[in-house]
């Protein structure tokens, strides 16, 4: 028989051990515990301890377009794996967000399908709608803001940054340093984007700022495709996507991408002949979160939900953050006393708290991208 004095100390043990990171006293009703694939919560899924060897009894995480220069996503694939034994396969590294939405609908259950996604919100509110999205829960779910996640938990923003433009200063004098700049005939061919918006959520959020910068609103994108009309219609627009190799051969000398990764491009092509420079655009400044969610049909189910925990976690989000992107819980982790902060002081310097859009100014926004593209930029 257990007494009231053993039990208190169980207990007590239990919260010395929750205080340490630690997940040994998993009580959960063995009634309510639900197999990987059905798992809500790693609660639900019998505690962490259960949830770390069901995934490394499966050995595998399947993920998709997750280039390793991408937010510290080679940090983090490094990290996951030796913490945890579990291996990871990228399928298709370059890819957008509309290629992986396309691998869920098209892979259904084959053992070649992602178990995870990370998409700009946009597309993620999209898969959700599809029913291709699994609703899960990481322990700091309560700790995301509500704007940025979904009410159902079929989402949750991980990340972010803001639109910025990179240039290389050794081959372009001056570098730009608004939307309006790169419409200056100095620029004739050499501005790029990450992508086709209408496929990737990058290049989609660049015609968004350029929306803002040109009189538009989160309600009105319509600008933004007119600056680019403009901007092809002038000659300065460069239809090749920019990539790191891109940008190392002087292919896109100017490119339009996320803080973070033009960060990182200045941080690795350092000593190899670019001089790449920042700047985040005050006429046109959109700031934006991606989202992770995990694939209904997922191949490896417990492996697909440890890395959500494993991305949540202040490991995770710090290495995102040595990565130049913003943790969706920095602000928590500033409070608790988790966030890296020298990491935090190398962001760069953003003037007011950024807005967002709404969920139905996003899907307006995504229909007007989609219909109007082809005709702002023929060919």
């Amino acid at each position: 028989m257990t007494t009231p004095r053993a039990r208190a100390a169980a207990a007590l043990g239990c919260f010395a051990l929750v205080a340490l990171g630690l997940s040994a006293c998993d009580h959960t009703p063995a009634a309510k515990l639900a197999k990987p694939a059905l798992a809500t919560s790693a609660e639900n899924a019998g505690g962490m301890r259960a949830l770390i060897a069901a995934a490394k009894r499966e050995g595998t995480l399947r993920a998709i377009a997750l280039p390793r220069d991408w937010a510290n996503y080679g940090g983090l694939i490094d990290g996951f794996e030796k913490k945890y034994g579990v291996r990871v396969t990228v399928d298709n590294p370059l890819g957008h967000s509309e290629d992986e939405i396309d691998a869920l609908q098209q892979r259904g259950h084959r053992p070649t399908a992602p178990d995870v996604i990370d998409v700009g919100d946009t597309f993620a509110r999209n898969a959700a709608a599809r029913n291709l999205l699994a609703p899960y829960k990481v322990a700091a779910y309560d700790s995301i803001p509500d704007n940025q996640k979904d009410a159902k938990a079929l989402w949750s923003n991980n990340y972010g940054g803001y639109i910025s433009i990179g240039c290389d200063a050794n081959r372009v004098k001056p570098c730009p340093e608004t939307f309006a700049d790169l419409l200056k005939p100095a620029y004739r061919g050499q501005v790029a984007l990450e992508g086709d918006p209408r496929r990737s959520a990058t290049a989609f959020a660049s015609v968004y700022a350029a929306a803002l910068a040109n009189n538009g609103s989160f309600a009105d994108v319509q600008p933004g495709l007119d600056f680019f009309a403009r901007l092809d219609t002038r000659g300065n627009l460069n239809p090749l996507p920019s990539s790191l190799a891109t940008v190392e051969d002087g292919r896109t000398p100017i490119s339009i991408n996320w803080d973070y990764i033009n960060l990182h491009y200045a941080d690795q092509l350092r000593g190899r002949g670019v001089n790449w420079q920042v700047a985040i655009p005050f006429d046109g400044s959109f700031a934006q979160y991606f989202a992770l969610a995990i694939n209904k049909n997922a191949p490896h189910p417990a492996a697909a939900r440890l890395w959500q925990e494993y991305l949540f976690s202040p490991q995770g989000q710090n290495l995102r953050l040595r990565g130049y992107a913003r943790p969706v819980l920095m602000d928590v982790m500033r409070q608790d006393g988790t966030l890296d902060k020298a990491a935090a002081a190398r962001l760069p310097t953003v003037e007011g708290t950024p807005q967002f859009p709404t969920d139905a100014q996003l899907e307006k926004a995504r229909k007007t991208v989609a219909q109007g593209w082809a005709q702002a930029v023929p060919g």
